[in-house]
């Protein structure tokens, strides 16, 4: 016995105390060591199947299948036209590649340093000590050794941003093969290029989820086998994942909207409002840029942005539940709860997608917006029913959560079924409310539409009313997941409420890369010179995938609300803080602060659009000035000089943001203490979610009141047009204003409130330990 004893010291695992009896459950853990990989297994391969579908459609002029085009609706279909369609594609998917190549290779510095940090600060609490010692958290008597916890950490983070990296690649892979095959089914009709971009999208929903829960399940078992016994320091160690993926997210969210909108915004003013010409005309030398920014900033860096709410949300209840009396009993099964959601959420977006592409086929535009809806109720009706089932077959039927202060908390698990269902049903109200305010089918963007009559200022004041008032709705239903799910499970009810939200993140994913696959085809369309009806029919999708891509963001928004409130909670427990009092001054000065940053960033990458369309415009403006017969059409612009510009400010001007960010939880925890960080983090949370909501629905706004007149569907539309109209042009100085809020400030937002709570989460032990230099400790 004494030598098992010296032993244990050393060897992982081999604690001298066997681990308690697990808690009982309908579903062992060998059911879930098959049943998790198998459902993220399916949902590659469905992926993989929806690509193949896709890829039929030829591109290239060697595929010889011209004939599939010909003697379709407009006189332009011919083999030169295809083959435009083709350099096209070519040209954007390079041009993206090259951005994605530049930014990731600073991002790669940018791990490589954050490895070595966060293995040095959490490595120091204990002066990087390696042996195992006795421990109060763990009943099976010894916990990890420091280095361990420190390695493991920096390890999970490095396997976080990797998996976020690869999933924004692949988005931006599979959104630019798929988008002039849009714009050549869009000429058999609506129904036909509806479907491919919608393919194309659940490919990019269905790899990104499946390949994150892959991943990491395939880290919490690989760890298992290192921490044994201590499943505390395991699940600790596995938090490093969420703050890998959303590292890369926030790069990718600011650097690729400033791409996007620096060239979007350079686009439009000078090609559609100084030159009268038509948007995604080829004369216009910012188009190309445009084009590749779609793909950039809102496929790859929203792909990012909703893994790392995944990653973020998931390793929240991992962390807290460790604490329970699920970690305490080391019931595997009642602990991968989290995990199960997301699996079982896999096979019902599956199905779900099944509604849009095979059980009913669109014919007409109008039905463009009522399919995608569909998608949002069948899988939150679907997914309801399985999460009691979830809850029921995986959770013993009572166990207790901690909570910081206060005796530990019973919970059944049918609480868990409404835990996680009222995040569910708020994402979906977030969805509606989003819609409401953001589709031109609804009153409040006609009004902004018909505000448009007197000028730009009238539209613009139209604009921010709406975008504040659409705050109100979501915050409502954000509160009461909240309050439903903590009166229930405590801060276990709020981290699992986050993964209700995305529980159906396949078919999310799935509408909102939808719209920058649809936003490409019309680019390509018109930059090809295909007909007046191909644009209509594009444009069309566009509309709807403005919408989408709103609802997209509000989910992103609303899920952040709770994933960042679940780590804060997780932050609070493991830095050892009671009470969290805000009339103590070290907490109220740290709720100022932290109201105030999402401004100073919100100022930051606004500021950074500007100079980089700043940039762009007097570009465009020079090549229109001084390249003869480019306004004639007889000769080229230079879109590669445009290409640059946007890569060059993007890079250069993300990395100031992207600081801010970083290192406001290690100087508010360092110099101020663990109370001053926890203001902080409140304090951006409760500021950061309304800007993020009524930024995002505002500029959504603004770009469908536009298409509104551009479309002139009704006769409130045709009194406000024809494209060139005064009103019109008012409209797209409305939509210019809005690109930076709806495609930059706003969606990077919620990456702000996550990442500042996942990063103090990590490395609250170092703050415990060493923090509060200025305020003199933490107590």
């Amino acid at each position: 016995m004494a030598l098992i004893e010296a032993l244990a010291k050393y060897v992982p695992g081999a604690a001298p105390h066997a681990a308690p009896q697990a808690a009982y459950t309908l579903i062992t853990s060998h059911f879930v060591n098959w049943f998790i990989p198998i459902c993220g297994l399916i949902g590659i391969a469905f992926a993989l199947l929806q690509w193949h579908i896709v890829s039929k459609i030829k591109v290239s002029p060697e595929a010889g299948r011209y004939n599939e085009y010909v003697a379709v609706e407009d006189g332009t279909d011919d083999q030169g036209v295809i083959h435009k369609v083709a350099e096209i594609q070519e040209a954007i998917s390079k041009g993206a590649i090259a951005f994605l190549s530049t930014e990731y290779y600073y991002v790669g510095i940018f791990m490589v340093i954050f490895f070595v940090v966060i293995f040095l600060f959490l490595g120091s609490v204990d002066n990087f000590n390696t042996k195992w010692t006795a421990c109060d958290t763990n009943p099976s008597g010894y916990c990890a050794p420091t280095v361990a916890i420190a390695f493991f950490s920096a390890l999970a983070f490095a396997l976080g941003a990797g998996t976020s990296l690869v999933c924004g690649f692949l988005g931006m892979k599979i959104a630019t093969y798929a988008n002039a095959r849009t714009t050549l089914e869009a000429r058999k009709g609506v129904g036909h290029a509806f479907i491919v971009a919608f393919r194309s999208g659940s490919v990019m929903g269905f790899l990104l989820t499946s390949l994150g829960l892959l991943v990491l399940f395939a880290t919490i078992t690989g760890y298992k086998y290192y921490f044994g016994a201590d499943w505390i320091g395991l699940y600790e160690s596995i938090a490093g994942y969420g703050l890998g993926g959303s590292s890369v997210a926030l790069f990718g969210r600011v650097g690729g909207g400033i791409y996007t909108k620096a060239a979007d915004v350079g686009a439009d003013l000078v090609g559609k409002v100084e030159r009268g010409i038509p948007e995604d005309d080829p004369r216009n030398p910012a188009v190309i840029a445009d084009n590749v920014g779609d793909n950039v900033g809102d496929i790859a860096g929203m792909g990012s942005d909703l893994f790392g709410s995944f990653a973020e949300s998931t390793c929240a209840a991992l962390v807290i539940s460790s604490l329970s009396s699920l970690g305490h009993a080391h019931s595997f099964a009642a602990m991968s709860f989290p995990l199960l959601i997301t699996a079982a959420g896999i096979l019902i977006c599956l199905i779900t997608t099944l509604f849009a592409t095979d059980f009913h086929i669109i014919k007409t535009v109008k039905e463009i917006e009522p399919s995608l809806k569909r998608q949002l109720i069948i899988s939150t009706l679907l997914m309801t029913p399985t999460i009691f089932a979830v809850a029921h077959y995986s959770l013993p039927a009572e166990f207790t959560i901690n909570v910081v202060g206060h005796e530990p908390k019973p919970v059944k698990n049918w609480y868990m079924f409404f835990s996680v269902a009222s995040g569910l049903w708020a994402g979906l109200i977030i969805g509606f409310v989003t819609e409401f305010f953001t589709s031109n089918a609804y009153q409040p963007v006609q009004d902004v539409a018909d505000s448009c009559r007197t000028g730009a200022a009238t539209n613009i004041i139209f604009g921010l009313a709406l975008g504040y008032k659409s705050v109100i709705i979501p915050v409502f239903a954000i509160a009461a997941a909240v309050y439903t799910s903590y009166q229930l499970a405590a801060m276990y009810g709020i981290a699992c409420a986050a993964l209700g939200m995305l529980s159906t993140l396949s078919t999310g994913l799935a509408i909102d890369a939808y719209g920058p696959i649809c936003d490409n085809a019309g680019g390509i369309a018109e930059m090809a010179g295909m007909g007046e009806s191909i644009r209509e029919r594009t444009d069309a999708l566009d509309a709807a995938g403005n919408t989408t891509a709103a609802i997209g963001k509000g989910f992103a928004i609303g899920s952040a609300a709770l994933v960042s409130l679940a780590l804060f909670g997780a932050y609070v427990n493991r830095a050892g803080i009671s009470v969290v009092n805000v009339i103590q001054p070290e907490e109220f000065c740290g709720l100022l602060v932290g109201a105030m940053l999402p401004y100073w960033f919100s100022a930051m990458t606004m500021k950074s659009v500007g100079k980089a369309a700043l940039a762009m415009v007097e570009e465009v403006r020079r090549q229109f000035n001084t390249i003869r017969g480019l306004m004639e059409g007889t000769a080229k612009p230079d879109y590669e000089r445009c290409v640059k510009i946007s890569t060059d400010a993007s890079i250069r001007e993300m990395i100031a943001p992207g600081a801010l960010v970083i290192l406001t939880p290690v100087i508010a925890g360092t110099l101020f203490g663990t109370r001053a960080l926890s203001g902080v983090l409140a304090g951006a949370l409760v500021s950061g979610v309304q800007i993020a909501i009524s930024a995002s629905n505002t500029g959504g706004a603004w770009d469908n009141a536009k298409k509104y007149i551009e479309a002139g569907a009704s006769e409130h539309a045709k009194s406000l047009g024809p494209k060139g109209s005064d009103a019109y042009k008012a409209a797209v100085i409305g939509d210019t204003v809005g690109d930076p809020l709806k495609d930059t400030s706003g969606p990077s937002l919620n990456i702000l409130i996550k990442l500042m709570a996942v990063e103090s989460l990590v490395l609250a032990p170092f703050f415990k330990a060493h923090g509060g230099i200025i305020f003199g400790g933490n107590h």
